[in-house]
């Protein structure tokens, strides 16, 4: 164990969270993906940070750009109070540091503008992770890896079936797992020696500190758009220098069940964020909230406990197989299979079902709503009907997905 304590000790995080989430509007339109709820009372962001934060890393700059002010604002009010002495959780963006910087114009772009505090740390390893999607991970595991294969950067892959690889940047690897070739959204992809699976990359690295400084220097003069995936690292193998992936089904966190192994998710569009909230609330749902050896964290908000009201024939306060946040009132309506928000107010003989409901959302009385997604702050009129007919969801200017999702923003 004390490998780990050293290898986290000497590793400082970057991590990019300034997505605007484009394929998630209208969610997004007031906020960036990983601002995004999750799960009722997370964000998307804060399982990133609970995989840093639970992995030992705790000295953590949090690039933010595009709407960046709620983020920022909930970093301020929850992760940056759980650390110490010399650890941080820290937001940067570009229109909080020095004037003649614009904005990100790739992934590595991202990292090279705030490339001074990279060198100012006296950080042996940098993890560089995306900020926009949900997984469990133990990072020190990777970066023992990292370590022990003397590598100059290592990708954290996911093994993804030969059909699938095409949406993704794809690792050709040796027996050692040593990265030959990467080759985005290739039309062929190559498999795994021996398997019929390919390894695609997460997007997430640990690089050594010297070489990501020089890597990204020569790459700025070439490229003002400099990516990791497109750019940095063809860059690297052509140079020769030590490319390994990560196979993300060899991590292993405690507590952690069998079926959750290699459990991740890109809730960048809005049918596949509301699949994934809504296997939430399965009997055995694949992602594990309730594991306390593994905590996702997020702001401890100081919410009264949910409460159901009245308790007669056809006016009876119930939730059933739903998630409910603190500071919900269920008054005599029905909600099922769904995600109710903080601070949400469900009127009487109203009916919510297959839903997700964000932060403070009322929903009328006599209200019918239908697998769809409420925005924060909505209030939903008396007898109100969504998602039962979406012809008329359109007409009212509601979004509805091709799996018939309606999103009211």
């Amino acid at each position: 164990m004390s490998n780990m304590g050293n290898v986290t000790r000497n590793t400082i995080a970057m991590v990019l969270a300034g997505g605007k989430g484009e394929r998630l509007s209208p969610i997004t339109l007031s906020r960036p993906k990983p601002g995004v709820p999750f799960g009722g009372k997370y964000k998307i962001i804060d399982f990133v940070l609970s995989n840093l934060f639970n992995s030992g890393i705790k000295k953590v700059y949090i690039l933010t750009q595009y709407r960046a002010y709620s983020l920022n604002k909930h970093i301020k009010e929850s992760w940056a109070k759980w650390t110490g002495l010399g650890e941080f959780y820290d937001t940067i963006s570009p229109e909080t540091s020095s004037a003649g910087e614009e904005w990100f114009k790739g992934t590595a772009d991202a990292i090279f503008q705030f490339l001074r505090f990279i060198e100012a740390s006296d950080a042996e390893y940098v993890a560089i992770f995306g900020g926009d999607h949900i997984y469990k991970m133990d990072i020190s595991q990777m970066i023992i890896y990292h370590n022990l294969s003397k590598a100059d950067i290592t990708v954290a892959a996911l093994e993804v079936p030969a059909e699938e690889a095409k949406g993704f940047g794809i690792c050709s690897v040796d027996e050692d797992c040593r990265v030959t070739a990467f080759t985005e959204k290739p039309e062929a992809p190559e498999t795994i020696p021996g398997k019929d699976t390919c390894l695609a990359s997460m997007g997430n690295y640990i690089f050594s500190k010297k070489k990501l400084i020089k890597v990204l220097q020569e790459g700025k003069k070439k490229h003002a758009d400099l990516d990791f995936g497109k750019h940095v690292i063809p860059m690297m193998l052509a140079k020769g220098d030590r490319v390994f992936a990560y196979n993300f089904i060899d991590n292993w966190i405690p507590g952690m069940n069998p079926k959750e192994k290699g459990y991740w998710k890109d809730v960048g569009a809005i049918d596949t964020y509301y699949a994934a909230n809504m296997d939430l609330v399965n009997v055995d749902p694949q992602l594990n909230l309730y594991n306390y050896k593994w905590p996702i964290i997020t702001n401890q908000s100081n919410l009264p406990p949910a409460k159901t009201v009245f308790d007669e024939d056809g006016r009876r306060g119930q939730n059933l197989d739903s998630y409910v946040c603190g500071g919900c009132i269920n008054s005599g309506g029905t909600v099922r299979r769904s995600i109710v928000g903080p601070r949400s107010v469900i009127h009487s003989y109203s009916l919510v079902e297959d839903s997700i409901l964000f932060d403070n959302v009322d929903i009328g009385r006599y209200a019918k709503i239908r697998r769809a997604i409420i925005d924060e702050n909505i209030k939903i009129p008396e007898g109100a009907e969504i998602g039962y007919n979406h012809e008329e969801d359109r007409r009212r200017g509601y979004t509805v997905t091709e799996s018939g999702i309606v999103v009211v923003t």
